[in-house]
């Protein structure tokens, strides 16, 4: 049977968590009580960059992986960019804030699915650019 220990500051957070196969991970979080940068015993680490309602505009890792979103007024993402500038994401919304239309363009192909509902795909599109 495996063992883990894990820390918690006062607010409850996992600052700390560890497997008895040896493997560590640390843990910070801002005034907010938001994840901020984090690494692990292998040498992987995480950081993000939030706006000022808390949204993760940028996240950044030790593998080079980067990732940019952008917000509308309500927070819902409207926009995500993989590091490579070769995956694109677009996310419309209803007035009640449920997914209606995701566009992902991912080297030359573009997707569309609109959605009737948060979970049933009513039309699904694909598209060489």
């Amino acid at each position: 049977m495996s063992e883990e220990i894990r820390e918690y500051d006062d607010r409850d957070n996992c600052i700390y968590y560890k497997k008895d196969s040896g493997y560590e991970r640390w843990y910070e979080f801002d005034e907010n009580n938001r994840l901020i940068p984090n690494k692990e015993s292998s040498g992987f680490e995480e950081w993000y960059k939030r706006d000022e309602n808390g949204n993760n505009i940028y996240e950044r890792n030790s593998n080079g992986h980067e990732y940019w979103r952008e917000y509308d007024k309500n927070n819902n993402s409207i926009y995500l960019k993989f590091f490579s500038g070769l995956k694109f994401y677009w996310y419309k919304y209803d007035k009640y804030g449920n997914s209606i239309k995701i566009t992902k363009q991912e080297f030359e192909n573009i997707k569309i699915r609109e959605y009737m509902n948060r979970t049933k795909c009513s039309r699904f599109e694909l598209m060489e650019i």
